[in-house]
């Protein structure tokens, strides 16, 4: 049953189901042909547009039955490949294409260079389509993969067309059952098992490979689960893991709360831990960036990652955040506030906090700075809320008071009784600054003339000295609560500028870290500033240089500013309007961005100049390495030759010949070296060119042999013949196997041969140089492959040192490697690997699947 789609139908997107694999091998493409089974057993339109079943028996079965799309055959460098017949596909208009391989690299002359581009075209055309990946193809754990297993994966698709599928199912198995199934022959043929077993799928790196797949995996349920909720407006929290939140304030008892929310992640497997510190709106006034910094590096080092959300409202933020990242418990440290700080500002956000979490547990960690606090802060401006309650205490203080001194009016004075007033309204002008003070004193000053200056009981003062008294009370009671008030704007000046300095302090830290300063000085703007986001453009291409973005929502009031930074970028900055105060410092961050930009430029230069400085230190090394192997083989023929062309000598026939023999063997090393020169050149200076093409190997060794100064050297191969020819430039192949054969014979064991032998994995074929000499310390493996070095040679009399440098530089041009190796007895292994021209991609060394 075909789709009957006529022209200028609107067609629906078609569905995409992945099957991710942990491994090669694991079975991914069978369970994809069982589901092709079962969809066509229910009347689906199932077709095969490409499966790849890399000899697999069981697999290849799982083909009986299945409608095949026929391949298409495309010539590269002389080789035929077979090729997904995509036009095929979309002329037969299938309900289902199953299509192997989706990282793949299609052979030039296609429509799409990738694999998943084809299948984009397929989905875009209605037709739904699954299809297999392995964990190493993701594009983001690309360098990952490399690290664990050593081998580079050419082959990559973008996360982002997997996370895009519909369906995507983990293909997993065990290490230990994989590794059975690879030594059943189940996945590679007898032949390859060994070297597979030995290499890539050693238990280590099939482990890490599995857990990468896992997580992945899990981020993408993750993702999903996060999309269903804000859909359906969820905002309760789900507990499918334990998510901890730990609240920092910037305080000493940080380490303490980061330590024991990092103890409480750990105890359940999965456990995730979520640093966050909620800055104020009002910039640069709050926590110390020193000590944030300090505590967000340690958040990193035990395996959390640490956040910045801006908000006002302290205890709302933290618990948004908490929900919106689903987080199952927080961790707060108990407030360093003294009892009287609590007595006097009500309770702190720690408490409010556990008022309001609801769902979420809340722990409050207790420290060795707890209850240590001081009273309220002077250097903190006056919140609405603290304004609201200076009014509040300017009203109600007062009455206090009388209530509780008119119980003693007969043993208290009136001097008491004022200077006790007095003591109340310079509390509230701690509390809620001059104007709330101005309240109590006017308050004061009525309750005090009514009830404690005689006649009590009304506003007359029969006394000249009590009406002094009343007008010295109101003026000293303006005076202090003005002063206290004065002392508290200039002591929030003095704490911002303190902040302003240990940001500033910070920020020069920043830039001379290293590397990394540009983005670290991004990030430092926006937290410092309380900004939403913050972007480094460049001003002539608008390029984006590097960003920085806040966790949490952008505020409704979001305003954007441009602050030029030096000639050639603009530094934007979304989020709340700063204030004037705000743009001297602003200033001092954008000069240490430009300087940090001016350093990368200048990092950027001296690295182009670097290969110049280094071509020089080769030149000048090659001069000073080259004049005795020049001359020995130039003065060994012009001698042989002079001596043929003297008249006064007449030569035997066997003289004549040993005279020949020497001239051109001097000739053959001068040639020698002189290509190796120039090919070392040209690698240096990046101009050698090559002319790749399918090479069978028995061949090039034959010429490689034959080019020795010994050609009757005891070379012997074995199993050339069992492998594909390699993707190779000939005459460079042959110059790197004649360099590395001359290499083991020169420290190769009397009478022992020189083994070449041969394998083919993983798209890749394996020339193994073995030789039975003293072998290489480990330490020196390296040191070997650079130019114009001879282990344990004191001077140039066997040669300048070029042999295994050029044979590596060439390896690599050619998509190769070169490696060394133990040879197992004693002795060493000269690794050479290869691309063959079978793979599936004649330019990929990555693992089939």
């Amino acid at each position: 049953m075909s789709r009957d789609l006529t022209p200028g139908t609107a067609v629906s997107r078609g569905q995409l189901r992945v099957y991710l694999g942990s491994a090669p091998g694991v079975g991914k493409t069978y369970r994809m042909l069982d589901e092709a089974h079962r969809r066509r057993d229910r009347g689906a339109d199932v077709v095969v547009g490409f499966i790849e079943c890399h000899g697999r028996r069981h697999t290849e079965n799982m083909l009986q039955g299945l409608d095949l799309v026929p391949r298409l055959t495309r010539s590269y460098r002389g080789t035929d490949f077979q090729e997904m017949d995509l036009d095929a596909i979309l002329d037969r208009r299938p309900q289902l294409a199953l299509v192997d391989e989706l990282a793949h690299t299609n052979i030039p002359g296609g429509r799409h260079a990738k694999r998943w581009q084809d299948v984009e075209e397929l989905l875009a055309a209605g037709i739904d389509v699954i299809t297999t990946v392995n964990v190493q193809h993701l594009e983001s754990l690309n360098d990952v993969v490399q690290k664990i297993t050593g081998i580079p994966q050419r082959e990559t698709v973008p996360d982002e067309v997997v996370r895009r599928a519909d369906q995507i199912e983990l293909v997993d198995m065990a290490p230990q059952a994989l590794r059975r199934r690879m030594a059943h022959g189940n996945v590679y043929k007898a032949e390859k098992v060994d070297a597979a077993l030995s290499n890539y799928f050693r238990v280590g790196n099939l482990t890490a490979l599995r857990e990468l797949a896992l997580l992945w995996v899990a981020g993408r349920v993750d993702e999903g689960l996060r999309d269903y909720r804000a859909t359906h407006n969820i905002d309760r929290v789900w507990e499918t893991r334990e998510r901890v939140v730990v609240a920092l304030t910037g305080g000493p008892e940080g380490e303490t709360i980061i330590r024991r929310a990092a103890r409480i992640a750990d105890r359940t497997a999965g456990g995730e831990l979520l640093a966050v510190h909620v800055t104020r709106s009002d910039g640069l006034s709050g926590a110390s960036p020193g000590a944030l910094a300090e505590q967000r590096q340690l958040v990193e080092t035990l395996g959390g990652s640490y956040h910045v959300v801006v908000g006002d409202d302290i205890p709302g933020s933290l618990l948004a955040f908490a929900r919106a990242h689903d987080a199952t418990q927080l961790v707060l440290g108990t407030s360093r506030r003294g009892r009287l700080n609590r007595f006097l500002t009500g309770p702190g956000n720690g408490q409010t906090t556990v008022d309001l979490s609801e769902d979420i547990d809340v722990h409050m960690v207790t420290h060795e700075f707890t209850g240590r606090g001081r009273l309220p802060s002077l250097g903190r401006r006056h919140s609405r809320r603290r304004t609201a309650a200076g009014f509040s205490a300017g009203l109600l203080l007062p009455v206090l008071l009388t209530v509780i001194l008119s119980q003693l009016t007969g043993s208290l004075n009136l001097t008491t009784v004022a200077l006790i007033f007095q003591l109340g309204v310079v509390a509230v002008a701690l509390l809620g600054g001059a104007t709330s003070a101005l309240l109590a004193s006017l308050v004061a000053s009525l309750l005090l003339n009514y009830y404690f200056i005689p006649p009590v009981h009304t506003f007359t003062i029969a006394e000249p000295n009590n009406a002094i008294a009343l007008v010295v009370f109101a003026a000293v009671a303006l005076t202090v609560s003005t002063v206290v008030d004065r002392a508290t704007r200039l002591t929030a000046r003095a704490a911002r500028a303190t902040a302003e300095a240990e940001t500033l302090s910070t920020l020069a830290g920043s830039v001379l870290r290293g590397a990394d300063a540009l983005p670290a000085l991004l990030e430092k703007t926006r937290t410092a500033f309380a900004l939403d986001s913050v972007a480094l453009l460049d001003r002539r291409s608008g390029e984006t240089l590097g960003r920085s973005d806040s966790d949490g929502a952008p505020a409704p009031d979001r305003t954007v500013t441009e602050v030029p930074v030096g000639p050639e970028a603009l530094l934007i900055l979304g989020g709340r309007r700063l204030p004037a105060a705000d743009q001297r410092v602003l200033t001092a961050f954008a000069a240490h961005i430009a300087a940090a930009l001016e350093r990368d430029r200048l990092a950027t230069v001296a690295a182009e100049i670097e290969p110049i400085k280094a071509a020089d230190r080769m030149r000048t090394a090659l001069l000073a390495a080259v004049s005795h192997d020049l001359r020995t083989p130039l003065a060994a023929a012009l001698a042989a030759v002079g001596s043929l062309r003297s008249a006064e000598v007449e030569f035997a026939p066997e003289d004549q010949a040993e005279l020949l023999d020497m001239a051109d063997e001097s000739l053959v090393k001068l040639t020698r070296l002189v290509d190796n020169l120039l090919d070392m050149s040209r690698l240096q200076a990046g101009a050698l060119t090559l002319h790749l093409e399918s090479t069978p190997l028995d061949e090039v060794l034959r010429r490689a042999t034959d080019s020795l100064a010994q050609p009757d050297a005891p070379v012997q191969p074995l199993d050339l013949d069992t492998v594909p020819p390699v993707l190779a430039d000939v005459p460079l192949l042959e110059r790197v196997l004649a360099n590395v054969i001359t290499n083991a014979l020169r420290y190769n064991a009397p009478g022992a041969p020189v083994l070449v032998a041969a394998s083919h994995h993983r798209g890749r074929v394996e020339v193994r140089v073995v030789d039975r000499g003293p072998g290489i310390p480990f330490a020196d493996r390296d040191r070997v492959f650079l130019p114009f070095q001879r282990l344990g040679d004191n001077d140039n009399t066997t040669g300048v040192g070029l042999g295994l440098a050029l044979s590596r530089g060439l390896a690599e041009a050619m998509g190769g490697s070169l490696e060394v190796e133990d040879t197992p007895g004693g002795g060493t292994t000269m690794l050479l690997t290869l691309p063959a021209s079978q793979a599936a991609d004649p330019t990929d060394g990555g693992v089939a699947a």
